[in-house]
């Protein structure tokens, strides 16, 4: 479901890793690719929800650093390493540009946001569909385009419906959490928790302001879903 709570532990344990370190992890899943995306403050790169509410826009990564390189922030996104094989960043670029020849489907990426430390919210399945070279004043950023996928198959147990669906902010996120202390207000639990709206947002609810948003448990979010016509 969207919008499921996880911490950093389970969600290695959902991609059987030990560890995710990396922000951008091409094929972690034969079916699919992984990031890690931020948009508090302190995050690294600029990542961010376009007002559509369903398109995400994802910021490469930068070169490691080193004593060569003792500021990535100072040195364009790169492609490739210098032995001249593709980066992450490479790896994504390849799959766009074999998806608009027609060579393959959009790749599907899976999507995991950090609300605070320790705490990640699933966001869903997204097609990869286009990328674009932009500079940020210093030096030139990767921008990958990442629409939420409608799609339902044996990854996925829901099918989304585009038109009545706005991914909720992070600061809401950490908002509700604070205020609901990562329990569903329902019956207390702390397991299996979603972000749920008050009124849909198919029903003019907004995804923009805290009051509409609560903690649920998987039992009486889905209570709640059998309820709504």
């Amino acid at each position: 479901m969207l919008d499921q709570i996880f911490s950093y532990r389970q969600m290695c344990d959902n991609e059987n890793m030990q560890t995710l370190q990396r922000g951008m992890n091409f094929r972690l899943n034969p079916r699919y690719s992984v990031i890690l995306m931020s948009r508090r403050s302190n995050a690294p790169y600029s990542d961010a929800i376009l007002d559509d509410g369903i398109t995400i826009e994802y910021e490469g990564h930068d070169e490691p650093k080193s004593d060569l390189n003792p500021d990535p922030k100072i040195i364009d996104q790169p492609k490739s390493t210098k032995y001249g094989r593709p980066t992450q960043n490479g790896l994504f670029i390849e799959s766009i540009e074999k998806y608009k020849k027609g060579l393959a489907p959009p790749e599907r990426i899976k999507v995991y946001e950090k609300i605070m430390s320790g705490i990640w919210s699933f966001k869903g399945f997204f097609n990869l569909r286009d990328y674009e070279v932009r500079s940020d004043g210093i030096r030139n950023v990767f921008k990958f385009i990442l629409e939420l996928s409608t799609a339902s198959d044996e990854m996925t147990d829901y099918e989304v419906d585009l038109k009545h669906t706005r991914l909720i902010p992070s600061e809401i996120k950490k908002e509700v959490w604070k205020r609901d202390k990562g329990k569903c207000v329902i019956c207390g639990s702390s397991k299996n928790l979603h972000f749920d709206h008050d009124l849909p947002f198919s029903k003019g609810g907004t995804s923009l302001t805290a009051a509409n948003i609560k903690l649920l448990c998987a039992k009486h979010n889905l209570q709640k879903s059998n309820k709504i016509e």
